[in-house]
């Protein structure tokens, strides 16, 4: 009931996942990024500890693949949940249990994993890999047009209600968390358009973070100024 991806910029060492399902609030649930260690998605049947614990592993020092095998020796019930990791060398790996639901399976390169389940065909993943490979610009469009492909591709076998999108750059909280907990529309088009809103302002809001006195106006009624 969910494909997604994790993925590293090259350039800027930023981390990102993209993430689209029918449930609800799917980001919400599977997407985690943590700034110079990874992303992870934790989803199919999704246990909410495994990305926390395979960030720790990683930040720890393990790669992908180490932190992806301590993933599968620690977490309960392992064989129903579907785990994808990258660190910070852009190594990926992925944890794709025996009981995933439906059609589902996962596609790695450098750089960018994705994996699904409940998949309408076995292509969407590879499909979201190689557009990822081939896009160009910043992370967060990259990630858009790579999870578009996944839908375009065929995506989940059933319509999806919810999407999102999470990077980790500098700081210790994300630079982007932008989400689409429920919809009968288009999620990951209705994700694009949060973007499309969100980017030029996101500067600004790290900088009202870091030093206000520095930070453009909102450029809101009350503070045009």
């Amino acid at each position: 009931m969910t494909f997604s991806l994790v993925a590293r910029c090259a350039d800027t060492g930023m981390f990102g996942v993209a993430i689209s399902s029918s449930s609800p609030a799917v980001a919400a649930r599977c997407s985690y990024t943590r700034a110079g260690v990874g992303a992870v998605v934790s989803q199919n049947i999704t246990d909410p500890m495994l990305g926390p614990l395979a960030l720790d592993l990683m930040a720890g020092g393990m790669n992908a693949q180490e932190a992806i095998s301590g993933v599968r020796d620690l977490g309960q019930h392992i064989e129903y949940r579907q785990v994808l990791a990258i660190d910070r060398q852009g190594n990926t790996a992925i944890h794709s249990g025996p009981n995933s639901l439906g059609i589902w399976t996962q596609a790695m390169g450098k750089d960018v994993a994705s994996g699904g389940n409940l998949l309408a065909n076995d292509t969407v993943p590879s499909a979201i890999v190689t557009a990822f490979q081939n896009s160009k610009g910043h992370l967060g469009d990259r990630l858009i047009s790579a999870i578009q492909a996944g839908l375009h591709a065929g995506g989940e076998v059933g319509p999806v209600h919810s999407a999102g999108m999470q990077i980790a750059d500098k700081q210790n909280w994300p630079l982007v968390d932008l989400r689409v907990d429920w919809t009968e529309g288009c999620p990951i088009n209705e994700l694009a358009t949060a973007w499309a809103v969100y980017k030029p302002q996101m500067d600004a809001y790290v900088q009202r973070a870091l030093d206000p006195r520095q930070a453009p106006s909102y450029g809101v009624p009350g503070d045009e100024g």
